[in-house]
């Protein structure tokens, strides 16, 4: 069993922490004899999954731009190499680019120094083997393995070898859209576009020169340099500053289309030539329509907050099937994965948050690559005459929507909300107007017509944190606050709350 301290790195399927001071309140814990027991762990759980000892394994580390990068990277190294391990170090690359070092350079194994879009005194460890990200119990048993201080047997074997993967990883970003656009001018197929990019200075800003290579102009692309205190706007794609300003930025320079990643990439969003975002419902919409050409009636996974219009876009505009289930990227994206061993067609698992991973594309979520899609079909729209935002033309969205995070005041979290989401389930069966979803996978999921707030809730249990998220939606002016005060009536009777 992990004890409190080794449990509190434990966050979905990555491991994270506070690296460095700086945050009122928040102490490291992330110590360096910390860092290289999770490393050692870490071996420990690869060479039993690949069924090989450490001094014939091949491990790639990246890292993206936080300040504590540079150290942790070395750490974990140095503690790899010292267990036989031959590390190819990659230096500052994205997280998708780090799951590739398995595909084309055959590494057992893959370590990405991240912290997604924490703030700058926080940073972590995520893993990949050639089948893809780790489960959570993966994670536990690499934190049991530091906690419990085992690590491999000593060996001189061990290798640092720092090499460029990011140029061999770009190139073939390029290559895709040479193949995709198709081009009369092959080599640059993307002149005459103005695409600006904003990286939040994460690892990003490599993808502007993706696009200068292939001939767009990319003036006005911002915070494309690496610095881990991100001193302009969090890099995340769901935050409505970094949003603004990849909006103002694309306004500005009267660009085509502009792109936007989170801090280690494995996110994306876009924004169209009118300054509007492409983003969230929007999105999931856009990626739908490019991964169901050549896969008619296919399943499209999402996560459980995406709008009735939504649904209604990808089954009775581009005629496939929406499955809605639960939040949390890997669990989307193992969604998927199972419906196609099922021999259900699933070209698309996607989060409104970003996290979009195509079958294509190994089912890997890769902001770079969720762009790259969007520009080679921006390019061939332009050749008929077309915009990128008439594929969503059709797309409904609500009039107004809202999310309120109740915090959950007891201590056992997990099983004070799986309570509630219990009791307004039973509540939903018999009010009156309140219509329970059929096809909802996580937490409480009520429709209303027109005369009760015309829209949905939906009230879950956070995957991580002692929270409870309720999304509110509705199609008609005032709508959310008819079926907030619905919402609170049921509230008011359950404990274990803060409301």
């Amino acid at each position: 069993m992990l004890n409190t301290f080794y449990k509190n790195f434990k966050s979905g399927t990555d491991i994270r922490g506070v690296a460095v001071e700086g945050v009122k309140g928040q102490d490291i814990n992330l110590t360096d004899e910390v860092i290289s027991a999770m490393a050692n762990g870490f071996a420990l759980w690869l060479s039993e999954k690949v069924k090989k000892p450490c001094d014939k394994l091949t491990v790639s580390i990246g890292r993206d731009s936080r300040i504590s990068g540079p150290k942790i990277l070395g750490i974990v190294s140095q503690t790899l190499k010292n267990t036989g391990v031959s590390v190819l170090n990659c230096s500052l690359a994205s997280t998708p680019s780090m799951f590739m070092t398995t595909v084309d350079l055959e590494c057992d194994g893959a370590v990405q120094i991240t912290a997604s879009h924490h703030p700058f005194n926080r940073n972590g460890l995520k893993f990949f083997t050639r089948e893809g990200g780790l489960e959570g119990e993966d994670i536990e048993k690499i934190l049991q393995y530091a906690q419990d201080k085992k690590t491999p047997p000593h060996s001189k074997n061990g290798s640092i070898k720092e090499i460029d993967y990011m140029k061999q990883y770009c190139s073939h970003l390029e290559d895709i859209i040479k193949k995709g656009v198709n081009a009369d001018d092959y080599e640059y197929p993307l002149k005459g576009f103005k695409i600006v990019v904003d990286a939040g200075n994460g690892v990003g800003g490599f993808y502007a020169d993706v696009l200068k290579n292939l001939g767009a102009d990319t003036t006005g692309s911002r915070y494309l340099d690496p610095d881990g205190m991100f001193p302009n706007h969090i890099p995340n794609p769901e935050n409505k500053e970094a949003m603004q300003s990849i909006c103002e930025a694309v306004l500005e320079n009267g660009a085509d289309l502009g792109v936007i990643f989170d801090t280690d990439v494995d996110r994306g969003g876009a924004v169209d030539k009118s300054g509007n975002e492409i983003n969230r419902n929007r999105l999931v919409a856009l990626a739908s329509a490019i991964a169901l050409e050549g896969n008619d009636g296919a399943t499209i996974v999402t996560d459980s907050i995406t709008s009735s219009g939504l649904k209604e876009f990808i089954e009775n505009t581009l005629g496939g099937k929406h499955y809605r289930y639960r939040r949390g990227y890997k669990n989307v994206i193992d969604k998927g994965i199972e419906l196609n061993n099922k021999g259900i067609n699933c070209p698309l698992a996607i989060e409104t948050s970003g996290h979009a991973a195509m079958r294509e594309n190994y089912f890997l979520d890769d902001g770079a690559y969720l762009c790259t899609k969007i520009i080679i079909k921006m390019a061939q729209l332009s050749k008929e005459g077309k915009s990128i935002e008439s594929i969503t033309s059709d797309l409904k969205e609500p009039l107004e929507e809202e999310e309120i995070r109740f915090k959950i005041v007891e201590n056992d979290f997990r099983a004070c909300g799986e309570r509630i989401i219990k009791e307004l389930n039973d509540y939903a069966k018999n009010a009156e107007g309140w219509i329970l979803a059929d096809d909802n996978r996580e937490g409480v999921r009520v429709s209303f017509d027109k005369n009760n707030g015309n829209g949905w809730f939906l009230l879950r249990l956070s995957v991580h944190d002692p929270i409870m998220p309720l999304n509110i939606e509705s199609d008609s002016a005032g709508g959310v606050k008819v079926i907030k005060d619905k919402v609170y009536k049921f509230l008011k009777t359950v404990n274990g709350l803060e409301i």
